[in-house]
């Protein structure tokens, strides 16, 4: 049997998370300095955490090490099952270097079976949905081996568009300087971020005003979508009201298909802070 594994970052309802049996490590997170043990239903509580956002709280992160890697890989070698680890990026986390650490040592001890950990180059929902891919292919009997391949060979299909609220909580990222964040937000400048080829979340484009950005977001989608009928997902930071409205918008553009949205996870979600929104598709290019 093939075990799915993830982590937080991936965002997943936990519904989905129960209903396919996937292990999902999480992130640590403090809020003002005082460590937050993740909710058995993050989108219950995620507006509490981005209202303390809001209110100024300061939000610290931290990867996922190599010994709870080996804490969580282990017994399911032990079981005889395979492992593939999907997790965030390595283009913005350490947490794949560890799994990839905790693997080769792992896949030293245990020769009958093995862990191979995945870069998604993604995070969020992006992530999610390679999750749920990953799950699919083992239900259907494909290896281990098979569906590291298969995502390997799709990973520059996955769309993964971004924009935020306010700019205050790049420029505490040093994704934006000081000032930018400054002018932008008196101009209600927003920018488009997106993750490129190397897995890292980069400025491509930016827009003044909401509607402009939702609208970029839907002609992005239209250009570059797969299959109007497959799935999609959304994360919102406490603003449901917006991908509520982006999902409006793609259903009047001829999608169809399925729409798994969920409020922003703490770990990723306090870089980008409240009101932000994202938008993943697989399509037929980056």
């Amino acid at each position: 049997m093939v075990k799915i594994v993830t982590d937080t970052s991936a965002n997943l309802p936990r519904e989905l998370v129960e209903k396919y049996g996937i292990t999902v490590l999480p992130f640590q997170y403090t809020v003002d300095g005082v460590p937050v043990e993740y909710s058995d239903d993050w989108n219950a509580d995620g507006k509490r955490f981005f209202e303390a956002m809001r209110a100024g709280a300061v939000v610290d992160t931290s990867l996922v090490n190599m010994g709870r890697f080996i804490d969580c890989f282990e017994p399911m070698l032990q079981a005889g099952n395979d492992v593939i680890y999907i997790g965030m990026s390595s283009g913005i986390s350490g947490t794949y270097n560890a799994s990839r650490l905790a693997a080769e040592e792992l896949n030293e001890k245990y020769t009958a079976n093995k862990v191979i950990p995945y870069d998604t180059y993604g995070a969020g929902l992006g992530e999610g949905l390679m999750v749920l891919k990953a799950v699919e292919m083992a239900e259907a009997g494909k290896s281990v081996d098979e569906i590291n391949e298969y995502l390997l060979a799709r990973r520059q299909n996955l769309c993964q568009y971004f924009s935020v609220g306010d700019l205050k909580y790049l420029q505490r990222t040093g994704r934006v300087s000081m000032a930018t964040a400054i002018v932008g937000n008196m101009l209600g400048i927003k920018p488009i971020l997106v993750g490129d080829e190397t897995g890292h979340i980069v400025a491509y484009a930016k827009e003044r005003g909401l509607k402009r950005v939702l609208q970029h977001l839907v002609d992005k989608f239209e250009e570059l979508v797969e299959d109007k009928s497959h799935y999609i997902s959304m994360s919102h930071a406490d603003c449901p009201e917006i991908t509520d409205q982006l999902l409006a918008m793609l259903r009047e553009r001829g999608f169809t298909g399925e729409c798994i949205s969920s409020m922003w996870e703490p770990v990723t979600g306090s870089h980008v802070g409240p009101g932000s929104i994202a938008l993943f598709f697989w399509g037929k290019r980056k």
